[in-house]
Formats: C-alpha cells, sequence, structure tokens
C-alpha cells in the first residue's frame, strides 16, 4: 500500500463518516413527522433504484449467488439496524445514538462467537469490558429521569445489527461479490420495508420529503465511499476513522439542537470510541498474521 493510497483510503473513510453522519441528522430532523419505518421504506427505495444502473452495466448474470441464507441474515441485520437506529433519533441525541451504533465492532466478536462458534481471544476481553462500561455510562438516566431512555436500547440493538450485518459482510466477500452483496442488501432490506412501511403509512409533509430523498442518496454514497474507502487502504486504517461519525455527529447536534453531553456521558463516549479502535486495531493484527 502506497502513501498515496492510504490518503486516499482516509479521504474516503472520513467522506463516508460525514455522508452518514448528515443522513443521520436528516433523519432526526424529520424524526416527529415520519416514522421510522417509511423512513426506511423510502431510504431503501431510492437505494435499490440507485444500484439497478450498476447491475444493468455489469449484466445480472453477475449477480448469481448460492449464498441465499447469508444474504438474508446480513440483509436482515443490516435492516434492522436501521429500524432501530431511526427509532433512537426521535428520543435520544444524535450524537448518542451513533454512539450506540458504532457500539458494532465491540459486539463483532461476541456475533462471531454466537454465529460460528469461533472464541473471543483472550486479548479482545479487556477493551470489550471498557467498551461495555462506556456504553453503560451513556446508558445510566440522566438527572431528572426516571427510568432508563428507551431511545437508549433502540440504540444499542441498532449497534447489534450493524454487528451481525459487518459479520455477515466479511463471510460472504469471500465468495461474492461487492455488487452482489449491495444489491441483495438493497432489495431484501426493500422487501422487508415494503409491508411495515404500508401498514404504518401516514402523510409525509411536504417539507419532509427534501429530507427523505437526502437521506436516500447520501445512504447509498456512503455506502459507495465506504467500499472505496476499502479499496484503497487496509481495514487496520479504516475502520478506526468511522468514529468520526461520532465527532461529526457531536458538532451537527450541538450546531442544529445545541446538545452538548454531559460530563457522564462524555466520559462513557471517550471509552467507547477507545475500546472500539483498539478492538479493530487487535482484528486487523490477527488478520495480518493468519495472511
Amino acid at each position: 500500500m502506497t502513501q498515496s493510497s492510504a490518503i486516499k483510503g482516509v479521504f474516503f473513510a472520513l467522506a463516508t463518516s460525514l455522508v452518514g453522519s448528515t443522513a443521520a441528522a436528516a433523519g432526526k430532523l424529520i424524526a416527529d413527522q415520519v416514522n421510522p419505518y417509511s423512513i426506511v421504506m423510502i431510504q431503501f427505495s431510492i437505494c435499490f433504484l440507485l444500484c439497478l444502473p450498476q447491475v444493468y452495466r455489469h449484466q445480472t448474470a453477475r449477480l448469481k449467488t448460492n449464498q441465499w441464507r447469508l444474504h438474508l441474515i446480513r440483509g436482515l441485520g443490516g435492516w434492522l439496524a436501521f429500524i432501530a437506529f431511526y427509532a433512537s433519533l426521535g428520543k435520544i441525541s444524535l450524537v448518542e445514538a451513533n454512539l450506540l451504533r458504532n457500539t458494532a465492532p465491540l459486539m463483532v466478536p461476541l456475533v462471531v462467537w454466537a454465529w460460528i462458534g469461533l472464541l473471543v481471544p483472550l486479548n479482545r476481553w479487556v477493551p470489550l469490558l471498557i467498551g461495555f462500561v462506556g456504553v453503560s455510562l451513556v446508558l445510566a438516566p440522566k438527572p431528572g429521569d426516571a427510568n432508563l431512555n428507551s431511545g437508549y436500547l433502540l440504540g444499542l440493538a441498532s449497534g447489534l445489527g450493524l454487528a451481525i450485518s459487518m459479520v455477515g459482510t466479511r463471510i460472504l466477500s469471500k465468495t461474492d461479490s461487492s455488487l452482489q452483496i449491495m444489491f441483495y442488501y438493497f432489495a431484501l432490506s426493500l422487501v422487508c420495508s415494503l409491508p411495515l412501511g404500508i401498514y404504518h403509512w401516514q402523510p409525509i409533509p411536504l417539507s419532509a420529503w427534501p429530507h427523505l430523498i437526502f437521506i436516500g442518496v447520501s445512504i447509498y454514497l456512503a455506502l459507495w465511499l465506504y467500499t472505496l474507502a476499502y479499496s484503497y487502504a487496509k481495514p487496520s486504517l479504516v475502520s478506526p476513522i468511522s468514529y468520526f461519525s461520532v465527532v461529526f455527529s457531536g458538532v451537527l447536534g450541538w450546531w442544529l439542537w445545541g446538545f452538548v453531553p454531559g460530563t457522564t456521558s462524555m466520559l462513557g463516549i471517550t471509552l467507547v470510541v477507545a475500546a472500539g479502535i483498539v478492538t479493530v486495531y487487535l482484528s486487523s493484527l490477527e488478520k495480518d498474521k493468519s495472511e
């Protein structure tokens, strides 16, 4: 990997975090106008339509796969992650929702253990425990709250769904192309979204449609930038940069809503981000040794 490639990889990874954070901010802006089922249905409708020209250029024959079960699990994980994430945005701050979604790298070793029975290495337990201590600090009821805000649990559920999607993507990447993975993800997510979106459909204000279109285009663009980032640089360099989305969300949350996390939440955010970066780094070291 040349220095030029590494710089490009970092740039595309930062762009992924920024675009994804602005999409999340748009979702929070309309959280009280549009239910999460409608947001997700419209998002994946747009993503699926944007994916079709690329599928046409590369011929539909390249979409053949024998990994239907894996695509289904991966698709359901990613779909549920977005449902839970948009639902959480209506209940907690943007930075907290994004932070809890970014617990996914911490959950990946546990998902791998539950999915394929691979034990969590001993050196992973320290950052995992530190990360979940950080999560507990973020989840702690705030002054004036009698009970735990359900938005935090939804945010944590989005992290678990994303972890399942990440593990599924890693396994699928050994046999299927990125085009196949993206196409089936968008298609399955759209199929899952339609019944709930139609059942929970409510009239959408005209003012919300620009935000919905922006979300759909941004999520597609973020996935494209994400793919480019990994094509230019190693995962050990790219993956930790995803935590910049927490920083971008914090800035957007302060700018748009004037939200500033309390001392306890800031400590929790710091612990989760640090533990996540260490977990990704340890994972990359193990992968390098196996190659």
